[in-house]
């Protein structure tokens, strides 16, 4: 038997901007409780406590990513990137608390409408969107390549959309003089976000249980497997993930007799994992007749099947 390894590990995401958009947003939370309080807004308070979601979101993601740069030791082989999951976890969970709030005060204020003073919530809310506007533009690069960053990046863009419809809101009071639409607006934008927040506890979810990372077709990563010369049968094949972007993979691959070179075939199974599947991490193991392995039920990310052939693939 031979073992393949292969550590190629995803670029780092730039902290630079996790901290510039920390500033900006810090600064001006400060200003917008202070305003909401004082113009009577529970709509500009919604987006305050948004706000504030997008400050820890922001820290807990610096943070992480700067504890997940910590190097692998006797106790964790993996590192520390793991707890980059953890963090978007728990800024999904936060999500979850303040729009539930919201809607609590929103119903208490339904009752019994407080007058709202719409000049002061338009400048403040108007402030906020510029905030959240170049907070996103900072934050956009790296929100696809890590489930940390996207839920901090989240938060931002809900926070977006929370000022644009505190400013929608004030207009309305002030043409109209409802001060019932700031307790609509402001259910309207914990409903908002909450579906987009489940989405993202999901995919945490997911890393955490080591389910096959999002985009990867484990029929697909067989049938590659299974397509290379000497290959005759696939199986205990696994593939998870510790952190956004770092996909892992482990496979039992059955060959010939006749492949007198396998270091050659780990090479060219390392190769087409990498090339059509974004699999860079993997650990490849070699046998001549399935091991005991072979057919034996695993857990999340792997294949519990009866060991697949090239006859079974072609069928």
């Amino acid at each position: 038997m031979s073992a393949g390894h292969d550590h190629a590990l995803p670029a780092t995401t730039k902290e630079r901007s996790l901290r510039w958009a920390l500033v900006l947003t810090s600064a001006f939370l400060i200003a917008e409780v202070v305003g909401g309080v004082v113009l009577n807004s529970l709509a500009l308070l919604s987006d305050a406590a948004h706000m504030f979601t997008d400050v820890a979101a922001l820290a807990i993601a610096l943070a992480a990513i700067r504890i997940a740069r910590r190097p692998a030791d006797q106790r964790r082989t993996f590192g520390y990137h793991r707890f980059e999951i953890l963090a978007a976890a728990f800024n999904a969970l936060l999500l979850f608390g303040v729009a539930g709030y919201i809607l609590f005060e929103a119903w208490q204020r339904w009752r019994q409408p407080e007058e709202v003073q719409t000049t002061g919530v338009l400048v403040v809310a108007a402030l906020g969107l510029v905030v959240n506007l170049a907070s996103m533009w900072m934050l956009r690069s790296g929100k696809d390549a890590s489930l940390n960053v996207k839920g901090a990046y989240l938060e931002v863009w809900s926070d977006m959309l929370g000022s644009i419809g505190v400013i929608a809101g004030a207009i309305v009071i002030r043409i109209t003089g409802w001060n019932w639409v700031d307790s609509v607006i402001a259910v309207a934008i914990g409903l908002w976000v909450l579906p987009r927040t489940w989405v993202l506890l999901k995919d945490t979810l997911n890393i955490l249980l080591e389910g096959v990372p999002e985009g990867i077709d484990m029929a697909a990563v067989r049938q590659s497997l299974l397509g290379l010369p000497g290959v005759l049968g696939v199986h205990d094949l696994h593939v998870w993930a510790v952190t956004s972007g770092r996909p892992s993979l482990t496979v039992h691959l059955v060959h010939a007799r006749e492949v007198t070179v396998p270091a050659d075939l780990l090479e060219r199974a390392r190769a087409v994992l990498a090339a059509e599947h974004h699999i860079t991490h993997t650990t490849v193991q070699l046998e001549t007749q399935p091991c005991a392995q072979a057919g034996v039920a695993v857990g999340p990310g792997g294949s519990g099947d009866e060991p697949a052939s090239r006859e079974d693939a072609h069928a």
